[in-house]
């Protein structure tokens, strides 16, 4: 656990505004809107501030605390970019290595015909997939929950990348046989780029997902609350997920102690999605990042590769790029780099923050930042799916930025 500062002014905070955080988390509890919460602010390598409200478990009640394990869902597709620049720091990959090279089952990949409506109307690519556009979500890849045929068929055939399913290398054998979205390259849609990539960084290294994850990177940032299993003596503490539906505010989706992600169930390791961790685990991970690939004493990556991670990657912002929202938040002023999102202009983004700022959440309506300019960190965890239900990152950039009155 990184030190608490003993007075956040120190820091540039001042303490008034930061306590008003845990009345904001509390009132989205107390309204029945999420079941707990929690936020982590830290500026120049220490906390200034913690807050956490409401349970973890709302049926058991049991309260939400700071080692509350928590599904990161897509905050584990950062994690996955690293574990693949770390071997193209190693010169094992390149950013343009085609995919089939690696992966040979997408040698003969299809992409659907302009206005298709049907699996069969396809074409051949116009451009040759590559590592690049999984890293960049422009890869013609989507997911189930999107619209349009190919979503259709991979819900159809159970293409989720889901903790329970077969074997990380037979779903994408089995994703290989669906035609693209679009070319290449052409636009930018969410999708489950980051869990091919997962299997990239498998064939590539030789080793397991997990396996790559707790020997190269969590083991060294001492990342010790974790996994894609989550050890039996540890499933006290993790939160059970809930649901926004048409008729409730919250529905009960998993309960903590019957999870998926509990050791021993666990099948695949979902790289665009199947982590579980704790704040403060997290906060280890992101303020590596934000020490340019170290951490204290520990180094995974070179300045120069963070920086060209966290570079928006795309020509124009989200919005040109095809994608005017995702979740809550408008994609004007958004870039994309490898694996996270990139503040180009808050103006345009219409939020709190600074050019150059970069992160991204999960499906549980977590969210993470990193603001190189004023050397902050921000996590925001709790459990509701999914993530547009509410407008939380927005009001979490409020009340982050509200609070940072001094340089």
């Amino acid at each position: 656990m990184f030190d608490q500062a003993s007075d956040p002014q120190t820091l540039g905070f001042d303490p008034a505004r930061l306590a008003r955080f845990q009345p904001w988390m509390q009132g989205w509890v107390d309204s029945g809107r999420l079941p707990g919460a929690q936020v982590l602010i830290a500026r120049r390598g220490r906390v200034v501030h913690h807050a956490l409200a409401g349970l973890r478990d709302v049926e058991g009640g049991v309260p939400w605390t700071r080692d509350t394990l928590v599904r990161i869902y897509s905050m584990t597709k950062p994690v996955t970019s690293v574990a693949f620049l770390m071997l193209f720091e190693e010169a094992k990959v390149h950013l343009d290595t085609p995919l089939d090279e690696i992966l040979p089952e997408f040698r003969d990949v299809r992409v659907l015909a302009p206005g298709a409506t049907a699996l069969d109307e396809v074409q051949a690519p116009a451009a040759r997939l590559t590592v690049h556009h999984l890293l960049t979500h422009t890869s013609g890849l989507t997911y189930g929950f999107n619209e349009g045929p190919v979503a259709e068929a991979m819900r159809d055939r159970k293409l989720d990348f889901s903790a329970k399913e077969e074997a990380l290398e037979t779903t994408v054998r089995r994703l290989a046989e669906l035609p693209l979205n679009f070319d290449p390259g052409a636009r930018w849609n969410y999708g489950v780029s980051t869990d091919v990539l997962g299997r990239v960084v498998e064939v590539v290294s030789g080793v397991p997902l997990a396996q790559f994850f707790r020997e190269r990177i969590f083991e060294p940032l001492g990342m010790d609350d974790t996994f894609f299993a989550v050890p039996k003596d540890r499933l006290d503490r993790m939160a059970s997920c809930y649901v926004k539906t048409p008729e409730l505010d919250m529905k009960l989706l998993e309960r903590g102690a019957e999870t998926a992600y509990a050791e021993g169930g666990v099948r695949q390791a979902s790289g665009g999605g199947g982590l579980v961790s704790t704040i403060d685990d997290y906060l280890r991970f992101a303020e590596m990042l934000r020490g340019r690939g170290a951490l204290g004493d520990v180094r995974l990556l070179a300045p120069t590769t963070v920086d060209l991670m966290t570079t928006n990657a795309l020509r124009g912002d989200l919005a040109a790029n095809g994608q005017p929202v995702f979740s809550e938040v408008s994609y004007d002023g958004i870039g994309f780099g490898l694996g996270v999102s990139v503040t180009l202009d808050p103006g345009l983004a219409k939020t709190a923050g600074n050019v150059g700022d970069y992160g991204w959440g999960g499906m549980a309506s977590t969210v993470f930042w990193v603001d190189p300019k004023r050397e902050m960190t921000t996590i925001f965890l709790t459990q509701l799916v999914p993530s547009s239900t509410w407008p939380l990152r927005k009001e979490m950039r409020a009340l982050t930025y509200a609070a940072l009155v001094a340089p």
